[in-house]
Order: C-alpha cells, then sequence, then structure tokens
C-alpha cells in the first residue's frame, strides 16, 4: 500500500503579528485540522495556520516518473536546493532515482529517499467518497433528507413515506427503530431533490446495537470531540464550569496569557434527561466555538444500564432518593446517600438514571 503524506504551504498572513507572517513560503507537515485551521509540527512546536492562508500539499512515497513535481525531503548540503523545495523531475536517472530541476537551475539527481511524489489524492478521495455514498443511496430502503432541524422524505422503497413529507427529529429515529437501513443525507439550502451525500457511519440507526450501547459511542464521542476542539489555538484556551446540582456545564474560552474571556458555550440538560458531563462539555464547547452541535449530542438515547458511579433516582419507603451507585463491597455505612450496585435500591425500587457521567471512576 503507498504510503500518503501531507504538508502545508503557506501562502499567506491574516495579520503580521501571527508566528507564520515571516515564513510564506515555507512548507510544514500537517499534524491534523481544527475548526478551519490546519495543525502543524513546526521546529518549535505544535502551531495552527488558517486554512485560508495555506495550501495543502498531498505526496505518495514511490519512485517519481518524468513530468511529476516531488517535494524534497532530504536536508542535504546543496546551496539551490534545500529541504521542502517543489521540484519538477525531468528524467528517469536509473533504478535508484530521478533527475529533477527548478526553474533558472541547473538539474540535479535525487534518490528515491530524497523525495516524495505529489499527487491530487484529495480530489481522488472525494470522487471515491461520492460514488460510495451513492451506493449508499440507492441500496437503502428509506432515504430522509436534512434541512434544519427538518427531516424530508426523499426515497421509499416501502411505500409508507411521502416523497417531500416534512417529518420530525423524533419521528425519523422512532422509524428507525422498526426499519432497517435508513440514511441520512443532507440537502442542497434551497432544492430538497438535490442530495449531497453523507458518509455510512451517519445512519441514524444500527440495527445490532442497543440504545446503551450507542450511547457509550455519544459518549467517547463526546470525550474525543473535547479534547480535539480543547486545543490551543489562536492564543486561546477552554475552561469548564460543571454543575451537577444544576445539571449545566460552561465552557470558557479566554486568552491564554490574558485571561480575557472571548466567548462562552452553555449545555444544560433538559428534566426528563440523563446529565453526562462528557456530553455537555462536548455541546458546551461547540457553542462557544460557534460550531453546529452534531444531533447525536442533543438527542442522545437515555441509558438503560446502571453501573457503578452512575446517580439515580430511587423509590425507596415511598420516598424518592438521589442515590450514588457503588460496587457491592463497597462499605455504604449509615445515613450515607449511596447504594450497592445489586441493592433493592437499584434493582427494585429504581426509577430512573439521572447522571452517568461517572467522572469520579474514570469513565
Amino acid at each position: 500500500m503507498t504510503e500518503t503524506k501531507k504538508y502545508v504551504r503557506i501562502l499567506k498572513a491574516f495579520s503580521k503579528g501571527v508566528w507564520y507572517a515571516d515564513k510564506i513560503g515555507e512548507i510544514f507537515p500537517l499534524l491534523g485540522t481544527w475548526g478551519i485551521a490546519y495543525k502543524v509540527d513546526s521546529p518549535d512546536r505544535a502551531l495552527y495556520i488558517r486554512q485560508e492562508d495555506a495550501e495543502l500539499i498531498v505526496t505518495e512515497k514511490r519512485p517519481a516518473k518524468v513530468g511529476e513535481r516531488v517535494l524534497i525531503i532530504d536536508d542535504f548540503n546543496e546551496p539551490i536546493y534545500v529541504l521542502h523545495d517543489v521540484v519538477s523531475v525531468i528524467g528517469g536517472g536509473d533504478k535508484h532515482g530521478v533527475v529533477v530541476r527548478k526553474p533558472d537551475a541547473p538539474p540535479i539527481f535525487l534518490n528515491d529517499e530524497q523525495y516524495e511524489v505529489i499527487v491530487n489524492n484529495e480530489v481522488k478521495n472525494e470522487e471515491a467518497d461520492e460514488m460510495e455514498n451513492q451506493l449508499l443511496i440507492e441500496n437503502a430502503k428509506t432515504v430522509f433528507e436534512k434541512k434544519g432541524d427538518k427531516y424530508f422524505g426523499y426515497k421509499s422503497r416501502l411505500g409508507d413515506i411521502v416523497i417531500g413529507g416534512t417529518y420530525s427529529y423524533a419521528f425519523v429515529v422512532h422509524y428507525a427503530k422498526t426499519n432497517e437501513d435508513v440514511v441520512i443525507i443532507s440537502g442542497d439550502t434551497n432544492t430538497v431533490t438535490t442530495p449531497v451525500c453523507t458518509t455510512q457511519e451517519e445512519r441514524l440507526w444500527k440495527p445490532e446495537k442497543s440504545a446503551q450501547e450507542r450511547r457509550d459511542e455519544i459518549v467517547e464521542q463526546a470525550k474525543a470531540d473535547v479534547e480535539r476542539l480543547s486545543n490551543r489555538y489562536c492564543g486561546r484556551s477552554v475552561e469548564f464550569v460543571v454543575n451537577h446540582e444544576k445539571r449545566t456545564v460552561v465552557a470558557i474560552l479566554k486568552g491564554v496569557n490574558t485571561g480575557i474571556v472571548y466567548t462562552k458555550g452553555i449545555a444544560k440538560a433538559a428534566p426528563d434527561d440523563c446529565f453526562n458531563v462528557h456530553i455537555g462539555m462536548a455541546i458546551a464547547l461547540h457553542r462557544a466555538l460557534g460550531l453546529e452541535v452534531p444531533d447525536e449530542y442533543l438527542n442522545a438515547p437515555q441509558p438503560t444500564e446502571v453501573r457503578v458511579g452512575d446517580v439515580v433516582l430511587v423509590d425507596s419507603m415511598k420516598n424518592i432518593q438521589e442515590l450514588k451507585v457503588v460496587d457491592d463491597g463497597e462499605y455504604i455505612g449509615t445515613g450515607e446517600y449511596k447504594a450497592a450496585l445489586t441493592s433493592i435500591a437499584v434493582t427494585k425500587n429504581l426509577i430512573r438514571i439521572i447522571d452517568d457521567s461517572r467522572t469520579e471512576v474514570g469513565e
């Protein structure tokens, strides 16, 4: 399998104060993306570049052909050709390398370890994704198209969905629980019938997974999102304020050195929802950053399995109590608001789980 790498070339700087203002034309290895920025590996540390200020370069590690462009990856002692120069292949050289040249410079020989071939893999991947997504839509039994908070009937082999009809999220979820192969696509803002395909992972329903398994997945996704989005960007850091009693999470974006508060985002659990600090942090952080909150965070299934660390609501001797679930072997003590995992309170008198954050047990 051909090894692919990505780099970022700086084209401009939106401000003279950004770290890359004096590095126009330089190329850095890409570590990932964050919002509208590229995360790159600089000589000092990982830093960020606005995507509109840079060009993405994709390479493959393979022998180059005449006419292709290559990226020099060897910092050899040569006065004209240097590390990360982009040059054209003008000759096959021998089986161990190629002859390259850049404008107004004499040609040189590069061995196969000194260059990577520049390719247009981004376009190839988009075309492959489009074909895969179109196949997914063609094979689906029912397709809804999302616009805002509404879902429109796009396709139905079962004949029980009105094409062009408007449906709520709650209806689509209920429908998906009783029908296989339900796919959601996002459409053109003005034309309901123009699909922009989603990936297979964005199906609303996967029949092999329970509500608890799906919630567990969403919690893990929320943790990963918070870690990814919390990375410092343009001198800002994230602080979270969690209030379990009020069932709220606030995300605060501050200046790293100044402490100035730039924006805030708030998440609050509905009265009948189970509070989860990880989902709350993901929602609050998306709102603080001005990003659309994924539907799965706003409509996560309620937990169905009681675990150690959960806070539960129980009906004990006709008194409604909040109890924290502990391991069967843990001493509860008199007057403490705890319940063993296999206690009668949990197994017989459980009303519902009201907090499954489990931060103290490392989950």
